[in-house]
């Protein structure tokens, strides 16, 4: 057996620089798993403007949603690794779900990783209405009451409820926590008095800050964000376990030829870099991603330690 594979690997290493430089010779698919209209879907067909021109190939968006996010990414996992087929993967599927969800079909050693393509840090909000006015004041009130106030979420298992779950278990107090169909439902629950606070992504939360219907608290960032500058870190107020961002990446199927994987980072890296493609990721408060495939499977290895823990310690259940 030996000696039979010693010709193959010699023979995909003479081929390697011509697949990538022929790749692609068709257009790539990139299966988003979620609903047309969110943030994973517009990031993927921003992006695939100046990929495809790049590329000189259509990059197709495809939404696969479903299941809390698994239905795509099990369609990426069983997909022919051959650089044709890409997927936006998601921190819920690759580091949460399987913890969550029993007979998953994949798990984060299903995929390649291409490149982190942005972290979306979220920030505690309360009603304007509230008398909290820093997460001290918060911390108190849980403390004299526990169990009394309504944190919402945008589902159970999220990022939104992981990080009230952290902030919770760090703090030492109790909450009651809400979960909604979406992050979407959940500020409005806010806004609508159904619930007083909750961690919401910081791109979502900045109108309605800016308009003075809800107070920003903290952000979970590990530095502040440019676009509120003068809102402090959950780290720097004493709470770094509830540091934490909604991350997304591109993923190929495992398997993937690292020439064709190469190629990629190099191509999403640049679009990365382009001002325009920055603003759009930044501006709404995000952090930008980019790097190198090496950088994304550490990063995706340290998510997959912390989080099913955090959800094991803390009994979270999808009922």
């Amino acid at each position: 057996m030996l000696r039979r594979s010693i010709p193959c690997v010699a023979l995909f290493l003479l081929l390697a620089p011509a697949l990538a430089q022929e790749y692609p010779a068709k257009p790539v698919t990139v299966i988003v798993a979620y609903p047309a209209g969110g943030n994973n879907d517009l990031r993927a067909r921003q992006l695939a403007i100046p990929v495809a021109g790049l590329l000189g190939r259509q990059l197709i968006v495809e939404n696969r949603p479903g299941a809390a996010g698994n239905i795509g990414h099990a369609a990426l996992a069983k997909a022919a690794p051959d650089g044709y087929t890409l997927g936006i993967g998601a921190m819920g599927p690759l580091v949460v779900n399987g913890a969550l969800y029993p007979d998953m079909s994949f798990d984060a050693s299903s995929f390649a990783p291409i490149v982190l393509i942005e972290r979306a840090p979220l920030v505690l909000v309360a009603r304007a209405d509230k008398p909290y006015k820093s997460v001290a004041e918060v911390v108190a009130a849980a403390k004299a009451k526990p169990g009394t106030i309504a944190v919402g979420n945008a589902g159970t298992g999220g990022a939104h409820h992981l990080a009230a779950t952290a902030f919770e278990q760090t703090a030492g107090v109790q909450f009651i926590h809400v979960p909604y169909k979406g992050g979407g439902p959940a500020a409005t629950a806010l806004l609508g008095g159904e619930i007083e606070m909750m961690f919401e992504q910081t791109y979502a939360a900045l109108p309605s800050i800016k308009a003075g219907k809800i107070r920003a608290l903290a952000v979970t960032s590990e530095k502040r964000l440019p676009s509120l500058p003068d809102v402090p870190t959950m780290a720097e107020l004493g709470y770094p376990q509830a540091t934490i961002s909604n991350w997304l990446g591109l993923l190929a199927p495992k398997g993937t030829p690292r020439p064709i994987v190469l190629k990629l980072n190099e191509a999403y890296n640049k679009a990365l870099a382009m001002p325009e493609v920055r603003e759009k990721i930044v501006g709404p408060g995000n952090e930008i991603g980019g790097g190198t495939p090496e950088e994304f499977g550490e990063f995706i290895a340290k998510e997959v330690d912390r989080w099913p823990r955090l959800v094991k310690s803390a009994g979270i259940k999808v009922e």
